[in-house]
């Protein structure tokens, strides 16, 4: 499994960014290795971490490659004061299973 963090510190948003926001948002949960999206903000609020998970790394290219989203990150300092790409393959995973997968 793959996991991509994008963490950011949120500026100010306007349309263009709701409306490639929500497409980009759209396509990813489409793929077919697409598995679930987690959103964590710092203690202060002014940081955020949005955390998707994909079964394997084509998945994140296909995003990666996705029109809105090449346009987005053109334009990321127009919406946010900072961020931070990371990407990590998960390895294994485990728990008591009373939280959702």
């Amino acid at each position: 499994m793959i996991c991509a963090q994008f963490i950011f510190k949120p500026g100010t948003y306007d349309d263009d960014f709701h409306r490639l926001d929500a497409q980009i948002d759209q396509y990813a949960r489409s793929l077919p290795g697409f598995e679930r999206v987690e959103t964590w903000q710092s203690p202060e609020g002014d940081i955020v971490n949005a955390v998707y998970y994909f079964a394997d790394k084509e998945s994140l290219a296909q995003l990666s490659r996705f029109p809105q989203h090449r346009l987005a990150q053109g334009q990321v300092h127009r919406w946010y004061d900072g961020y931070r790409i990371v990407v990590s393959e998960i390895t294994a995973t485990y728990g008591d299973d009373r939280l959702p997968a």
